[in-house]
């Protein structure tokens, strides 16, 4: 496919007016100095992964602090498979996504965050996504409180789950700025639960704890049982991480991690459906018909394991310099409440971005993205014809990325990407199925 250099200038070039406005409002130094203990929402909150911790910041009174993150895409991408049938595309503005974070001190060590979704390719009206309590100080009197919360951090709520380390780079919403790419992971680990993590730090190591209830919702229905599967009782989620992060000198760190996800029995798990934003592909592999608030997830994988699943997320991040390199490896398995036996999916990914400049504005990168699963036999869905999947399918993705941060608050990026679907049968229509092209993203983050 050819690429016209000036037209795609011209579109970013746009974009960023778009965004111009927004982008004045968000200069003030001051808007991250209110509330300890938080990852920043601009180009400072890279690279953070749990939430930093200061214990030494002294409280005078509740403070507020409102934070936002815009991103408005220009889309230029193309698909085919075997049978057609496909959406048809072209070149356009997708819709506008925006969120917006309160968080508020509370007392010493304790601080609140609320986030919603201003608007977003699945809900265009604003809806919260979720919202917790985290403690870095306990209010308790005795020396044995303050020599535990010297290490520990409790959250409370409804909240991002902390399993692996992809969702701290990923996009979510309007959060686009930590993303050096466009788009989030083929199998994308990420959801909102109800529970309580407890994290220690000390010394580079770290170990988290925590337990939820395993849905993105509160649920107080009872499980209905199916011919496949008796099991009416609701299982909480388990979760564990540990690992090590060390700034080894000014200009080299390395962080290593390993995350456990396990739910033996959920009325709706989501750990790989947990992003009810959506993707920031518009319409790739879809349908003539298809809308992009009800197929929000083009271009993503979900293994469909919804009522049972494991899952290990292996992740390492190194950076010397200006060179980042942050890789992952996952093997999951689970099934739905149709199912009796497991299904596996298993994928890897390495990014590698180098940051240039002594302020680090301007960076490229390239991510390979690889997806071996083997999806839910379709008996009868509607109009579908039976469906029977007798081997793994594999999906692959190429991104090149590239981006220009104008200000800390204000980023323009874009992504030349191509992606593969293998080893799907013919009932499939994804059998055959492909698509590429570029994205340009204009992202406020304050």
């Amino acid at each position: 496919m050819k690429i016209q250099i000036s037209s795609i200038l011209k579109k970013a070039a746009l974009t960023t007016m778009l965004v111009s406005p927004l982008a004045l409002m968000a200069q003030s130094d001051k808007l991250q100095t209110e509330v300890a203990n938080l990852r920043p929402y601009d180009k400072i909150g890279i690279n953070v992964f749990e939430s930093p911790r200061d214990t030494l910041t002294s409280f005078n009174k509740v403070k507020v602090q409102f934070g936002a993150g815009f991103t408005q895409s220009f889309q230029g991408l193309k698909h085919e498979n075997t049978s057609r049938g496909l959406y048809r595309m072209s070149p356009g503005f997708n819709t506008a996504n925006a969120n917006l974070f309160m968080d508020v001190q509370l007392a010493d060590g304790i601080r609140l965050n609320l986030t919603s979704y201003l608007s977003s390719r699945h809900h265009n009206e604003t809806w919260v996504k979720g919202g917790y309590i985290q403690f870095d100080k306990l209010p308790f009197k005795g020396q044995i409180w303050e020599d535990i919360m010297k290490v520990t951090t409790i959250k409370i709520g409804h909240m991002e789950i902390n399993y692996g380390d992809q969702h701290f780079r990923r996009s979510d919403g309007g959060g686009t700025i930590y993303n050096p790419f466009v788009e989030n992971y083929i199998m994308d680990a990420f959801t909102t639960e109800i529970g309580g993590e407890i994290l220690v730090r000390k010394n580079g190591l770290f170990g988290l704890l925590g337990v939820s209830n395993g849905m993105i919702k509160g649920n107080i229905d009872s499980l209905v049982a199916t011919p496949q599967d008796a099991n009416i009782r609701k299982s909480p989620a388990l979760y564990f991480k540990g690992g090590w992060d060390k700034q080894l000198n000014h200009d080299m760190r390395v962080r290593l991690a390993v995350s456990y996800y396990g739910n033996k029995s959920s009325g709706g798990q989501t750990l790989y459906a947990g992003d009810r934003t959506g993707s920031n592909y518009f319409m790739t592999m879809e349908k003539i018909g298809s809308t992009a608030t009800a197929q929000f997830t083009s271009g993503r994988v979900n293994p469909g394991f919804s009522k049972k699943v494991e899952a290990i997320q292996l992740n390492g991040f190194a950076k010397a310099y200006g060179l980042e390199l942050f890789g992952t490896f996952e093997v999951a398995k689970g099934r739905t409440k149709n199912e009796t036996a497991d299904r596996k999916a298993s994928q890897y990914a390495i990014d590698a971005v180098y940051r240039l400049g002594k302020a680090e504005n301007l960076f490229v990168g390239v991510r390979y993205n690889s997806l071996d699963y083997r999806p839910a036999n379709i008996t009868a869905v509607g109009a579908l014809p039976p469906i029977t999947y007798t081997q793994d399918v594999k999906v692959n993705r190429l991104a090149f990325g590239a981006g220009w941060f104008l200000t800390k608050n204000v980023l323009l990026k874009g992504e030349y990407v191509t992606q593969k679907y293998n080893n799907l049968p013919v009932a499939d229509y994804r059998n055959g199925g492909k698509f590429n092209g570029y994205v340009i993203q204009a992202v406020v983050g304050f």
